[in-house]
């Protein structure tokens, strides 16, 4: 395909153009990979090597080889989580942080370099297309993950949910308390959750809940303002649809508010029809409803 081909090409120019094929990356005498990692764990708070395995998508041994050379150098310190003291948090040192600094310094340098040839026209069009690029390519690699709807990552993603809710609808939104109740109608038989994650970070979220025989209801579907043009509202929709088929039901329905066009949009692209009002929800004005094939016995998702 072109675009394979185009992609390709890209990732050979840039590697090379940014030094990421050198042994000392921006003559730091460290290659790029421990650069990064860095860069990573120099944020604001002390960050875990659970979530730097996440975020990164490095192999446990490798990440532990990386670290442990940092560690070499007292860059880096290891020592027990203070919240789950069998987890380990990293955090830089002050060497660490000196030489973050000089990272920054470098790679700032070695940008406005790249760019320095360019008119400001071309700047903004390499820019804007570098902005895409980085979304798309974010949006073909995140990670989908069946979650219990009670844990905290999925809780979290439902705060952020019901946050735009409130921004949106005249008058504001009130969920209600969130009882276990409420959570128990989203896990097997008759229901799932599912989160979506890009480099370890939760970007969007959605449920599943069975309303009778073979009837089952999307709920709570959010994703991030930051991939609003990524197509993952869509994806997600998709992805929740399968997971129905999967618990065995044939029809799936939704409710929303008139407020939401951009959701409703994308309701009836996705092959969703107007119905009747079907349930009691206060800020409910439109009710949708698709019916659903029955998935192939290689792509069925197991129920638990």
């Amino acid at each position: 395909m072109e675009s394979t081909a185009v992609l390709r090409r890209f990732n050979r120019t840039y590697t090379q153009r940014i030094g990421a094929l050198d042994e000392s990356f921006l003559g730091l005498g460290m290659p790029l990979a421990s650069a990064r990692l860095l860069f990573e764990i120099g944020g604001a708070q002390p960050v875990t090597v659970q979530d730097l395995r996440a975020r990164l998508g490095l192999d446990s041994g490798y990440l532990s080889r990386l670290l442990r050379g940092l560690e070499s150098r007292r860059l880096v310190e290891l020592s027990p989580d203070p919240a789950d003291r069998r987890r380990r948090v990293a955090a830089l040192t002050e060497s660490g942080a000196r030489l973050l600094t000089d990272l920054d310094d470098r790679s700032d340098a070695l940008a406005t370099r790249l760019l320095e040839p360019l008119s400001e026209r071309q700047r903004a069009r390499l820019a804007e297309a570098l902005a895409t690029a980085d979304l798309l390519v974010r949006a073909a690699t995140l990670e989908f993950e069946v979650v219990d709807p009670a844990s905290p990552n999925a809780r979290l993603a439902m705060g952020h949910y019901f946050a735009e809710l409130d921004r949106r609808f005249e008058g504001g939104f009130d969920p209600g308390p969130l009882t276990e109740a409420d959570l128990a109608t989203m896990r097997p038989p008759g229901g799932t959750f599912v989160l979506a994650r890009s480099d370890g970070e939760v970007v969007a979220c959605g449920g599943v809940q069975s309303l009778g025989e073979g009837v089952g209801e999307v709920k709570r579907m959010w994703v991030h303002d930051g991939w609003r043009g990524a197509g993952l509202g869509a994806r997600m929709l998709r992805r929740l649809e399968d997971d129905a088929a999967a618990l065995g039901h044939t029809v799936v329905r939704l409710d929303t508010n008139a407020t939401l066009t951009d959701a409703i949009a994308l309701y009836e692209r996705s092959g969703y029809a107007s119905v009747a009002r079907y349930n009691d929800n206060p800020y409910a004005q439109r009710w949708f409803e698709k019916p659903l094939s029955a998935p192939a016995a290689s792509t069925r998702r197991p129920r638990g």
